[in-house]
């Protein structure tokens, strides 16, 4: 199962499409999507759309990490969603306030 951890650091107003090089940018197959975010900061948000699918909209990206820290499932919600072949994955991140980093990881999950 391929998985992207990343570490995305944001300056105040800043914003990031952390999906944007990685290899599985466009699903090659179906598959499952699941992804975890967690902040160090409460005012971040993210949205994640695959293909013409909005699977999350401005939502705010939990906060209480630390920077350089990956969340599990055991600390943050896990998003979980089915994508189809040929869907280009975006995660941006979006910050409204101070300098932030934002820790997560993307696993994708090929079904077919």
């Amino acid at each position: 199962m391929p998985r992207l951890t990343f570490s995305q650091a944001l300056g105040a107003g800043g914003s990031a499409d952390v999906l944007s090089a990685w290899q599985y940018q466009y699903i090659p197959r179906p598959g499952i999507l699941n992804v975890c975010l967690r902040s160090t900061v409460a005012t971040d948000f993210f949205t994640l759309s695959a293909g013409s699918d909005s699977l999350a909209e401005r939502q705010p990206v939990p906060a209480g990490g630390t920077a350089g820290q990956t969340p599990t499932a055991f600390n943050s919600p896990v998003i979980s969603e089915r994508v189809a072949a040929g869907d280009r994955l975006k995660l941006l991140l979006n910050n409204t306030g101070v300098a932030s980093t934002v820790d997560g990881f993307v696993d994708y999950q090929p079904t077919g």
